[in-house]
């Protein structure tokens, strides 16, 4: 791997910036979950451990946000805690990046401006917990996450559990298909749905081991497709909630939003709210669970690609 020049709209630590001029591998990390996905200070343990299980892997973390408008490729712990615990931090998807630069906030990344900014750093690996795709009942709201856009036209290979269970998952994969991203399941036949192994869609390319993904995802870039790698990581079946378990569960918390009349950005964040009130917390073992495991992997995807 060649190290990309870093991008003078970005702070990026010594770290990072060594690691990616010394052609090394580097994950890149979302910030939203640490400030809009997970209650504090579960946020913040989850954030450190995750950064620890990539340098257990032999990469480098790389947690992405914007902080007082500047946006940050790498953040230490008192960033971290300050992501989970101020009550003004953004969440920011692409479209709010030129935003909340300009005004000098405070910026949680979501998937797509994650993306985005790993790719300008040079990065091309990075982990999340879940993918946002096409929300239930699109074809009236035209609700689609901008995640799928921005795999559309950004060469960063996207390790997640799959795409959310509480959005629409085979149209989720139609809109992939149409947009020319690869799809890649690790190790199963059948595409995964974020708290479940199982989501009744079938695995659209299955690889089994870091080495095969990286290599799809090496060949995708050197065909000259400038698009992402969506490659799912099914959460460890030791942690999983089982599908027909979760899905009454969504159900109830989906009428639940509707009778408040969430909408727009504020749904996701309400919906895996709401899914952990419903279960007593499993719902938040099981998240924080696949983080770690997909952190692992992510990592190895890494080190194979930089190799």
């Amino acid at each position: 791997m060649t190290a990309v020049p870093i991008h003078p709209m970005l702070t990026v630590t010594d770290e990072v910036a060594t690691a990616l001029r010394e052609g090394r591998p580097v994950v890149a990390l979302e910030s939203t979950i640490i400030s809009h996905g997970m209650p504090y200070p579960d946020n913040v343990a989850m954030a450190l451990e995750v950064e620890s299980v990539v340098r257990a892997g032999g990469a480098v973390p790389a947690t992405i946000a914007v902080l007082d408008g500047r946006p940050r490729v790498g953040l230490g712990a008192e960033d971290l805690e300050l992501l989970a615990s101020h009550p003004d931090v953004v969440k920011a998807s692409v479209r709010d990046l030129p935003y909340v630069a300009a005004r000098g906030l405070h910026g949680a990344t979501t998937v797509a401006a994650t993306m985005r900014l790993a790719a300008m750093a040079g990065i091309e690996v990075f982990v999340t917990g879940g993918l946002g795709g096409v929300h239930r009942g699109a074809e009236t709201s035209m609700d689609l996450s901008a995640d799928l856009t921005e795999l559309s036209r950004t060469p960063v290979a996207v390790i997640s559990a799959g795409v959310k269970s509480i959005l629409d998952i085979g149209l989720t994969l139609e809109v992939l298909e149409t947009l020319g991203v690869p799809v890649l399941v690790e190790g199963s036949d059948e595409f995964p749905s974020f708290y479940s192994r199982s989501s009744g869609f079938a695995a659209p390319m299955r690889v089994d081991g870091a080495a095969q993904a990286a290599a799809v995802a090496r060949a995708t870039w050197d065909l000259g497709l400038d698009c992402g790698v969506a490659l799912a990581h099914p959460v460890p079946a030791e942690d999983e909630i089982p599908a027909e378990e979760i899905g009454v569960v969504i159900e109830q918390a989906l009428a639940d939003m509707d009778a408040l009349g969430i909408t727009g950005k504020a749904t996701t964040p309400y919906l895996l709210g709401r899914i952990v009130e419903l279960t007593g917390g499993s719902s938040l073992a099981t998240n924080i669970a696949l983080v770690r495991a997909n952190a692992a992997y992510g990592a190895a995807v890494a080190v194979a690609l930089a190799g």
